[in-house]
Order: structure tokens, then C-alpha cells, then sequence
């Protein structure tokens, strides 16, 4: 379910699309055209939308796989020529980086997204269930110079 909870404009136009939502497997691919499209909109190179979409796949199938419940919020937020993208979860556990196995099925996508990415990150962060606050964690990739020939706005 698509559930826009913020977009703030400011006299640049809107740069801050949030959506609550409750991650289904099923819908991961919506969610990657979700925020290529809205990249797209603000002119972000293709790269950076490419980049965004590899990364809501990884970041959202995480909190589908790792998370008891599957509630998050999405966020992309442009900054002059950056965009960051945003996971917030209830989750208290943190991301767990390793050297992967390459021979493994899985556990390469968060490793391989921050070496692709120009920044990566996670930590605790309160979350809101709609009713109360817990604490959980953000986890967090950028793309420098998405908007080329932007400047600081």
C-alpha cells in the first residue's frame, strides 16, 4: 500500500518524498520504480537512479527478511546534487558487514552496496509504529553528483 507521509517543498520544488509501508517481497519491485521514477523527476542522472533502485531492492528485501514486523519508512531526499535514500525500521539489530563469500548464495548485497555507493551507513534511530515510539535503526546509501550542475541549495 502506497502511503505518502510527507513530501517537503521548499522554493527549490519538492525534494523529500517519504511513504510508510509494509514490505511484501512481491512489492519490492514497485518500491524500485517508485523511487527511480521520482529521481527521474528531478532530473537525476541515470546512474543514480540505477544506483537508488539496486539499493530500496537490497535495503527493503533486508527488512523483509530480518525484521519480525515489516513495517518501514522510505525516504529519498535530495541535497543540491546528492540524493540519499532511507530505511527506517523497528529493528534494533544493526547490519552486519562482512567480506562476503562468493561462493554463497546470498549475503553479498549490503557490501556490494556500499562499494558502489559514495556513502553508506546505519544506526539507532527512534521509529514510530503509528501509536508509540521504539527504537530502531536507519540504514542510509548516497549518490554524489546525481543532479550534475547543481550547486548547493
Amino acid at each position: 500500500m502506497l502511503v505518502p507521509v510527507r513530501s517537503v517543498d521548499s522554493a527549490f520544488g519538492s525534494h523529500d518524498h517519504s511513504w510508510s509501508l509494509t514490505v511484501r517481497a512481491e512489492e519490492i519491485e514497485r518500491w524500485r520504480h517508485t523511487v527511480g521514477a521520482a529521481l527521474s523527476d528531478w532530473r537525476a542522472t541515470r546512474e543514480a537512479v540505477e544506483l537508488a533502485r539496486l539499493g530500496v531492492s537490497e535495503l527493503l528485501a533486508n527488512v523483509a527478511k530480518h525484521t519480525v514486523n515489516r513495517r518501514c519508512c522510505l525516504r529519498t531526499v535530495r541535497v543540491g546534487a546528492d540524493v540519499m535514500v532511507q530505511v527506517f525500521d523497528e529493528s534494533k539489530q544493526l547490519p552486519v558487514l562482512r567480506t562476503p563469500d562468493w561462493c554463497s548464495e546470498s549475503g553479498r548485497g549490503l557490501w556490494l552496496l556500499r562499494e558502489m555507493a559514495d556513502g553508506f551507513g546505519y544506526m539507532p534511530m527512534p521509529f514510530s509504529n503509528g501509536a508509540s515510539y521504539r527504537l530502531g535503526k536507519v540504514v542510509w546509501f548516497s549518490c554524489w553528483g546525481a543532479f550534475p550542475g547543481a550547486g548547493a541549495e
